[in-house]
């Protein structure tokens, strides 16, 4: 039987970590938490924010392109990107602190890992 506060904790963390720092530092502790906990929902809500972060840097690399050719229409997207990308990680959060039995499960990513 694992600790559900300890998992409900790290995987909070997991989530939260794009509050401390939206730079490319920031996946740092999801990583560090899925190579130091042996939970198995912990790891796979690790894994869970690494390809979300990967997600968001791959469609922000992608609306700053097509920001430079067109920038009026997407300004707008890239809004709504930034409110979707806060959104998901607050829904995310308040999941995992909710759901101690499952790991969260971001719609409409990429899962590379």
């Amino acid at each position: 039987m694992y600790d559900t506060e300890g998992q409900k904790l790290l995987s909070a963390l997991c989530h939260e970590h794009v509050f401390f720092s939206t730079s490319l530092i920031s996946v740092g502790l999801p990583f560090a938490i899925l190579f130091i906990v042996n939970d198995t929902v912990v790891k796979s809500n690790g894994k869970e924010v690494i390809n979300f972060d990967l997600n968001v840097w791959f469609y922000g690399a992608v609306i700053t392109c097509l920001i430079s050719v067109t920038l009026g229409f997407l300004l707008t997207f890239a809004a709504i990107g930034f409110l979707l990308h806060w959104g998901l990680t607050i829904w995310a959060f308040f999941y995992v602190l909710t759901q101690i039995e499952k790991p969260f499960r971001s719609p409409c990513i990429f899962q590379f890992l």
